[in-house]
């Protein structure tokens, strides 16, 4: 059973509003996307990576791989409008290159805080229960919306979890989800995220350890945290 990690590198990421896919923001130097990618180069329980790639930055990306050394990038393809395009183009990329009984882990390319330990429980999760989804308590006090800007319930956050990637699955598993998706016509009625299929569909989320830091770039304060946690880690 061999380890393959997936990252989606497909979108355009309008909200940081730096002109450019967010992923290949340089940050000290360094796009985003190859900091993600070492996270996997590095983990001793990874066997490959393929990254789903905006098509006009393919040939960008393969230099990335070349000059950074990140030898366990076996595949390039194409990303997709959205992210469930871009991620049943990376899964179905692979039905010829991996076994079923093989885990695939999705993973955003402008998620780059995860960390070793996230990874390597969740492949021992989905080892065990078939998928695992990275799982991060809820520890902010939480209310409900209310007519825009309002809050009028507290929540009770322990009953709540916020979810990110790695994403962790079967691989005969993940493809049994989107031929029963797509047989029910569900691919643009539903969530477009793996996870919510599976939930729609009557499946169970197991949760794998998840830490606050664990956050996906998503606007410019996310960049500016990113550039502060590598700068911590040179000056330790």
């Amino acid at each position: 059973m061999k380890n393959i990690a997936i990252i989606l590198a497909g979108g355009v990421g309008s909200r940081v509003g730096a002109g450019i896919p967010k992923q290949f923001i340089e940050v000290l130097g360094k796009p985003i996307i190859v900091y993600t990618m070492q996270i996997y180069q590095q983990h001793p329980d990874i066997d490959a990576i393929e990254v789903v790639c905006h098509a006009s930055y393919i040939d960008y990306l393969r230099g990335l791989v070349e000059k950074n050394g990140l030898t366990k990038v076996q595949w390039v393809t194409n990303g997709g409008e959205t992210f469930q395009d871009s991620c049943m183009n990376g899964i179905h990329f692979l039905a010829d290159k991996i076994s079923q009984e093989d885990n695939i882990l999705i993973h955003y390319a402008a998620a780059p805080f995860t960390t070793q330990e996230e990874i390597t429980d969740s492949i021992r999760v989905c080892k065990e229960k078939g998928n695992a989804v990275c799982g991060i308590p809820c520890f902010q006090l939480m209310g409900t919306r209310n007519d825009g800007d309002v809050s009028k319930e507290w929540v009770d956050r322990d009953k709540y979890i916020q979810i990110t990637c790695p994403y962790c699955f079967n691989y005969s598993f993940v493809l049994s989800i989107y031929k029963e998706a797509a047989e029910k016509n569900l691919l643009d009625k539903v969530e477009p995220h793996t996870t919510t299929l599976m939930q729609h569909l009557g499946h169970e989320l197991y949760l794998s350890k998840g830490y606050q830091s664990n956050l996906k770039i998503t606007t410019k304060e996310d960049l500016r945290l990113f550039e502060g946690w590598l700068v911590k880690d040179v000056i330790i």
